[in-house]
């Protein structure tokens, strides 16, 4: 039996017009899914791959098999492979680290070796937060084995002279809540009867997929026309929140009561050590001319949560 499944997806835009190949990894998770609609919408033909939530109309593949995953780039053949696929829960990470490391770092390698070319999606935690805001020079020091499996990502990728995105923390249209460290606030906004104390202390740039896609799709278009295009880029929103801030913008976007939202001010015990402000500056891709405004959060919010109202009416109820 073929260990990649028969459900080989080509989406829409295969045709002559179409930019050329790109192969999404993690294309149905919350990131991945954005990728595809957007390089889509862009004029590619989208490969889609994934594993564990792999749907009818997905190649399946397990990264880490080695063999596998030159199968399906053999087969597939694409000139663009967007690595989306990882593991990205610290806490999960630091309990389950041979099958994240295996993830994180060993797939990319194995991905960038057999690419063509390999947009590598990485994170602002390989930084330590102490000293912000970030360049793309600036010399990673991650505090926890998440960002270091990334930064070991990276490297590998690197060597294969790729393009690695630094993103920070995402949210975007999901299918549950749990999905992104944004959305999942939801629920704590909602029980106003339950007092719900959130980190007040670490600094985040809640970045929507959506805008991650696009700079995606950016870079990809760019690299068609300019084989020099590699290295390092960031991408961030720029509006600084805590996860108390953000529970409070959320709630002020859908005119809830916030009341019972406390500030914790002091790191919660128990959990993986996160850096404090992991700012990204992004002046390379403003300098190349590939960086888009991004959404302003509480706009993008209510979009991604209405659907999760008590009332799915609301939205038309608000606004029209």
């Amino acid at each position: 039996r073929d260990p990649l499944g028969s459900t080989g997806f080509e989406s829409d835009g295969a045709g002559p017009s179409a930019k050329g190949r790109v192969l999404v990894t993690g294309a149905t998770g919350l990131l991945g899914r954005s990728m595809c609609r957007q390089l889509r919408d862009d004029g590619w033909s989208v490969i889609a791959a994934g594993f564990s939530r792999a749907l009818p109309g997905t190649l399946r593949c397990d990264l880490t098999c080695e063999e596998q995953v030159h199968r399906m780039v053999q087969q597939q053949k694409p000139d663009v492979i967007v690595h989306c696929a990882a593991e990205r829960r610290p806490d999960i990470v630091e309990r389950a680290s041979d099958s994240a490391l295996n993830l994180n770092v060993h797939a990319t390698a194995v991905l960038a070796k057999e690419a063509a070319f390999l947009v590598y999606i990485s994170t602002d935690y390989v930084f330590d937060g102490r000293n912000p805001p970030y360049g793309e020079d600036d010399a990673p020091n991650p505090l926890n084995l998440y960002g270091r499996s990334k930064m070991e990502g990276e490297r590998e990728a690197q060597r294969h002279y790729c393009v690695v995105l630094r993103v920070p923390v995402l949210f975007g249209e999901v299918e549950r809540l749990e999905e992104s460290a944004v959305t999942v606030l939801w629920g704590s906004v909602l029980d106003s009867a339950q007092t719900c104390s959130l980190d007040h202390t670490q600094q985040r740039f809640p970045t929507e997929v959506r805008d991650v896609a696009r700079v995606c799709s950016n870079i990809c278009s760019r690299r068609r026309q300019d084989r020099s295009v590699r290295g390092v880029f960031h991408f961030s929103a720029q509006e600084q929140m805590t996860k108390y801030e953000m529970a409070k913008a959320i709630a002020d976007a859908f005119q809830l009561p916030s009341d019972h939202i406390i500030p914790l001010t002091e790191p919660a015990p128990g959990l993986t050590t996160r850096p404090q402000n992991v700012r990204l500056a992004c002046s390379r891709l403003e300098l190349l001319d590939l960086a888009v405004e991004p959404r302003p959060f509480r706009a993008a919010i209510l979009d991604c949560l209405w659907p999760f109202t008590p009332d799915r009416r609301w939205r038309q109820t608000v606004f029209h």
